[in-house]
């Protein structure tokens, strides 16, 4: 990833340049990702795990 592209990348998530001393770069690789995922839609799970599916794990 290029020095400009990882600016806009940041821009494009609304982070200013003066936060950048804050963040590193894969936290900001990383809120890219998650930003990509938002429209994903997930099943939703058939159960919520029990007692006893925690005691066999």
């Amino acid at each position: 990833m290029t020095t400009p592209l990882f600016l806009l990348r940041c821009v494009e998530l609304g982070i200013a340049i003066s936060d950048l001393d804050l963040l590193t770069i894969g936290l900001v690789i990383d809120m890219w990702t998650e930003k990509g995922n938002d429209d994903v839609k997930y099943k939703k799970v058939a159960r919520e795990a029990t007692q006893e599916d925690f005691d066999k794990f």
